[in-house]
Formats: C-alpha cells, sequence, structure tokens
C-alpha cells in the first residue's frame, strides 16, 4: 500500500514537471509570437508586401524640339512592336515560323530571338520586331489564333523631320551605356534611350521627364495578377529654338554644294542664332534603333568629319578675316588714322625676312579703308609690328575670339588666340616678332571656330556690344540678352565706323574682294570680309611654278572663309561661312553667305514671335522681354 502511494506520489510530481515543463515553453513561444505580432509585426508585413507586389517604372515620353514657329525638330512617333511570351506558346519557334509566312522575318531575326528567350523566364515578354509597319501590324493581329504567346504593342520612337539639316545642332538619342546608368533607376528600362549629342545632351534632364511607377500583384512565381496602384510618368518639356526651321534647311541644302563647310546665322542685336549648318552631315534616324556598323565605320572613315559639328567645334586660322581686329587694336593705340597709309610693294621686309602680300605686284599706297578693301597684307604687316601681339590678343578675345562663350552645345571648343605668356607655357621658347606679323593677317597660330566669327562680326557692326550666341529660349538659355540689352564694349564708336566702312567697300565698291558676290538689291545688302587661311606654308618652288590653290590636292587647299553682315544701313544680321579646303574666300565662301543673307532677309525672323511652350519644371516658359526678339 505505502509502495502504491510512493508510486503515485512520484507520478505526480513528474506529471507536474512535465505539465511545468509544457507549460514554460508555451509562455514562451506565446512570448516569441506576441513579440512577432506585435513588435516585428510591420517589418514582416512590409517583407510580405515586397515578395507579393512588384513596382514597375513607367518609362515617360521624351519632350519635343520646335523652332521658333512650333515646326517639330524631334518629336515621337509611334513604334508598333512584336511581343512574345514563351510560356504561352506551345513553342517559340514554331510560332516564329509561323510568322515568317506573315510577314518579312529572317531567319537571323529568327534564331537572335530564341536566345533570348532562353535567357529570359519564361512569363517575361521577349521582343521579336520593332518599327513594324501599320500593314504588317494587321497581318499580326487578324493571324493572332495562329500565334500562340505573340502580340503587337505600341510604344515610342524619336523622330527627327529636318534629318540631316539639323543633326549637329539637335543631336541624337541612343541606349543607354553602362557607364551612363547610375543611380537613376529608369536608366535600367530595357531600351530606355538618352541624349547622344547636341541639344538632346545638353538637356536631356529637361526632355527626359519623370518617370511614373505602377504597383503589381504577382503570384509566387513571380507572373502579374492584377494592379494595384497607377502612377502616371510626366512626359519632358518642350524646347523651343530660336532656330528659323526653314532657314536651316536652306542653309543645309547650300552648304551641301561643298564637300565639306560650316555656317552660322545670327541676330547681330539680341545674339538669337536662326541657323547653324555643318557638313557633311548624317541622319539622326538612323541611330535611334542602335546604328548598323557598315554606317558608324564609314561615318567614322569619312575625311569631311560627318560627325563632328564644325560650326562650334571646327577650327580654322581666320586669315583676313582678321584684320578688322588688327586695324582696331591699332586704332585705340593711336597708331592708325583714317588719313595714315602704307605703302604696298608686293611684300614687306623685317629683319631678314620677307613677308609676301597675297598680291604679287602689291597696292601701292593704302590707308586703312582701302587695306581692309583689298585685303592688303602689306598694311597689317607694318601695322603689327608697331602695334605688338599683347595689344591684338587683347582687342581678339574683347571681339569673342579664343575662348568659348557659353553657348549650349557641349561640343563648343574655345579655340585660341596666342600670345607670348602662352608660348612660353606650350613650348618654352619665346615669341618672336615675325610670329606677330604672322598673326596680323589671321595665321600662325591662332584658332577660331565658324561661332566666334559670327559672333566677332556681330560685335563690329552693332554698335560695340557684348552680344552673345543663345539658341534655347524660356529660360533655358545662360547666354540669353538682358533685358537692358547688351553691354556696351569699351571701344570708340569712331574706330568701329572705320571699320565698317571698309567691310562695307570689301563687297560694294569696285576692286573689292568680294564685289562679284554683292547682293545687288539695295535694301538688302551686304558688307563683309573674305579670308583664305592657308592649311600649309606656301614654299618658294611653289611659288617660282606659280602653283594655284586648285592644283593641290584637297586636304591641302586653303580654307576659305567670309564674314558678313546686312542690311549696310541697320545691320541686323551677321553670317559666317567656312569652306574646309575650298578655292578661296571671294570665290566660294562669299556667295554662300550672300545666299544666305539674302534668304535671312526676306524671312525676317527678327520680327516673328517665338512660340514659348512651357520647357520643363524650373525653366520657366518664357525668356526675359519674350516676344518678338
Amino acid at each position: 500500500m505505502n509502495k502504491e502511494k510512493d508510486h503515485v506520489k512520484v507520478f505526480t510530481r513528474r506529471a507536474f514537471v512535465v505539465v511545468g515543463a509544457q507549460g514554460a515553453l508555451l509562455g514562451v513561444l506565446g512570448a516569441r509570437l506576441a513579440w512577432l505580432q506585435i513588435s516585428e509585426g510591420p517589418r514582416y508585413r512590409t517583407l510580405s508586401d515586397k515578395n507579393r507586389i512588384n513596382i514597375k517604372i513607367q518609362a515617360p515620353a521624351r519632350g519635343h524640339i520646335v523652332d521658333r514657329f512650333g515646326a517639330p525638330l524631334a518629336v515621337n512617333n509611334p513604334n508598333f512592336r512584336a511581343l512574345i511570351i514563351p510560356e504561352q506558346a506551345q513553342s517559340v519557334e514554331q510560332s516564329l515560323r509561323a510568322l515568317q509566312k506573315i510577314i518579312d522575318f529572317s531567319e537571323k531575326e529568327l534564331q537572335d530571338v530564341l536566345k533570348q528567350a532562353k535567357k529570359s523566364a519564361k512569363f517575361i515578354p521577349v521582343e521579336v520586331m520593332d518599327d513594324l509597319s501599320w500593314d504588317d501590324v494587321t497581318k499580326i493581329e487578324v493571324n493572332l489564333p495562329d500565334l500562340p504567346g505573340l502580340s503587337t504593342q505600341v510604344g515610342e520612337r524619336r523622330s527627327y523631320p529636318f534629318g540631316e539639316a539639323t543633326a549637329h545642332l539637335v543631336g541624337y538619342v541612343g541606349a543607354v551605356s553602362k557607364s551612363e546608368i547610375g543611380e537613376d533607376p529608369l536608366l535600367r528600362q530595357p531600351g530606355f534611350q538618352i541624349g547622344k549629342s547636341g541639344l538632346e545632351k545638353r538637356f536631356d534632364s529637361v526632355l527626359r521627364g519623370e518617370s511614373g511607377t505602377s504597383e503589381v500583384e504577382v503570384n509566387v512565381v513571380g507572373r502579374e495578377v492584377r494592379e494595384l496602384k497607377n502612377q502616371p510618368s510626366n512626359q519632358g518639356g518642350r524646347i523651343t529654338l530660336t532656330i528659323d526651321g526653314e532657314l536651316q534647311r536652306f542653309a543645309q541644302n547650300r552648304l551641301s554644294q561643298e564637300r565639306s563647310a560650316s555656317a552660322i546665322v545670327m541676330d547681330a542685336i539680341t545674339g538669337a542664332v536662326y541657323a547653324l549648318s555643318s557638313v557633311p552631315a548624317f541622319d539622326p534616324n538612323a541611330f535611334n534603333g542602335g546604328i548598323a556598323l557598315s554606317l558608324w565605320e564609314e561615318l567614322l572613315a569619312n575625311p569631311a568629319h560627318p560627325l563632328t559639328n564644325k560650326a562650334v567645334a571646327g577650327l580654322y586660322p581666320p586669315a583676313s578675316t582678321f584684320k578688322m581686329i588688327t586695324a582696331m587694336a591699332g586704332m585705340k593705340a593711336g597708331l592708325v588714322d583714317p588719313s595714315r597709309t602704307v605703302y604696298c610693294k608686293g611684300y614687306y621686309e623685317f629683319g631678314n625676312g620677307r613677308f609676301h602680300c597675297w598680291k604679287k605686284g602689291g597696292h601701292g599706297y593704302v590707308d586703312v579703308r582701302h587695306a581692309i578693301l583689298y585685303s592688303c597684307d602689306t598694311f597689317f604687316y607694318d601695322l603689327a609690328t608697331k602695334v605688338g601681339i599683347e595689344r591684338i590678343a587683347e582687342m581678339a578675345r574683347a571681339f569673342g575670339l579664343g575662348s568659348k562663350l557659353g553657348f549650349e552645345l557641349d561640343e563648343e571648343r574655345s579655340g585660341l588666340v596666342p600670345d607670348p605668356k602662352w608660348k612660353k607655357g606650350k613650348t618654352g621658347k619665346s615669341w618672336m616678332p615675325g610670329e606677330t606679323i604672322i598673326v596680323s593677317i589671321g595665321q600662325g597660330y591662332l584658332q577660331v571656330t565658324p561661332l566666334q566669327l559670327a559672333v566677332m562680326t556681330a560685335r563690329l557692326v552693332n554698335g560695340g556690344r557684348a552680344v552673345k550666341p543663345w539658341v534655347t529660349a524660356g529660360g533655358l538659355a545662360d547666354n540669353r540678352m538682358p533685358e537692358t540689352g547688351w553691354p556696351l564694349m569699351d571701344i570708340d564708336p569712331a574706330h568701329l565706323a572705320i571699320v565698317k566702312e571698309g567691310m562695307d567697300m570689301v563687297v560694294n565698291e569696285p576692286g573689292g574682294t568680294a564685289y562679284g558676290s554683292r547682293i545687288k538689291e539695295p535694301e538688302l545688302a551686304m558688307g563683309g570680309k573674305t579670308g583664305t587661311a592657308q592649311v600649309q606654308r606656301i614654299t618658294m618652288a611653289q611659288r617660282a611654278a606659280n602653283v594655284k590653290n586648285e592644283d593641290l590636292s584637297w586636304e591641302q587647299r586653303h580654307h576659305a572663309l567670309f564674314v558678313g553682315y546686312a542690311p549696310i544701313y541697320n545691320p541686323r544680321y551677321v553670317c559666317a561661312v567656312v569652306v574646309d579646303h575650298g578655292i578661296g574666300g571671294s570665290r566660294t565662301a562669299a556667295p554662300i553667305a550672300r545666299d544666305l543673307l539674302t534668304e535671312v532677309q526676306r524671312r525676317n525672323p527678327a520680327e516673328s514671335i517665338i512660340h514659348f511652350e512651357d520647357q520643363g519644371a524650373g525653366n520657366g516658359a518664357a525668356a526675359p522681354g519674350s516676344g518678338a526678339i
């Protein structure tokens, strides 16, 4: 009996211990569950939502670029694509083979799609073709029951209606490279494109717009079930240019008669650029879907450099168009007046050297006006030795040469106005007096862009105001004219009047180097200055053999230049033309400038109204004093 009682007591104690242990375990488990639900609940709920919800980025439509009249220069066109979802096709290859019987779909394209389908998840769409014609789209849609997994989709493709005419200015878009991805998730989206050159690149952040998001519920294998939330994207801002689209097209067509050339047409008062052209060019539409390797290699191999915007990035000796700067430096130094003359006998002797004038027999006695009229080298050789390189360089920089002008294209280059300090730092050698003589006629180390030549001309004929060029309206241009106008330069108006008179004579007086290219309508008459820049030094043997520029190979020929303005009595438009390896400024560049200045006066964009539109957040909708410019 006692044994039985002892056994019961032992069992009871064991039961108590077991129950107690179980109770303790349940208590710990309950506490743990409570902690997970109450303290850690939000964290795990978030993790659960992330597993259950996919957040997709919606790419925005790219903003448009238009000219001053609202004509489209860069827009988006519908782009029809064919897609296939592998899991919805009994056999991807069979569906593609069936597609081949309906539309033109090559074997190579088919194999590429099969490779891509093997790399991707079966529920992810794979692009089969893009840029489909409407005829192809209708054929696919009608035959969808026989094309398992296939579907069509409409997207957007960048389009440039003016093609080559605006290629260098507007630029083009392309796929995002690895080095450009950065932190923006939008750039990681398949097929997303960004600006690669021109204004497309400079204002990519404005044109790109803001992405949207879509929250989509997916099942355990990641397949979409339903859309839960949608935040639409915002289209990029619209950019309005000062460019006159039809004048731009006219300039490009006119320049295309040459192998390689560039030109600027600009407002001498405001700095607004109405045309900016460079030839040869390229078709920016060819870059949209990825340019063909053969075409890319052809562009790179072209010695005329079609990918370079020579209007802002081409560097040239200014040649005789620089003589106005030398004259201005001489007048400011008090070394030149209207009555001072120099005798030109066809060359100028300095030390042991002889510097030839372009006219073998010389020009006789010439004053500053006639030195510009006849483009007499000897006059400026003589003047340069008295003025010195420092004064000439200072005047050149005051007129916009040798440094960037802050134009909206990243491709803009600064050029070079040399002086003794520059040469010492660059070569370790001292400046030589003969180098000043060479610089006085725009040769030697001097390097300028056509854009700088246009600005120089504008400052010479607009009363000495420090105008700067700009092409984007509506708050995007840093260089846009202040409401008070461009500031006056420290220049004597009387000196400007003398130079301008000489430039008028160049074109409109018999014997002037551009007389044969004058505008004969008096109300449209232009003034200007020719230039012929040596590419290589003419040897004594060539001079003795009377070798002409046109006798040389194209790469060895001189560059032809002309800077001009119109109308004469109230200058509003300026123009700079450079023909690479042209025959000469008077024979090649001047006729082009004549045609451009005639056309711009007939179109008269300065009296038109820029059609301002919203140009993106933070960029404003109108320029100061917007309206007629």
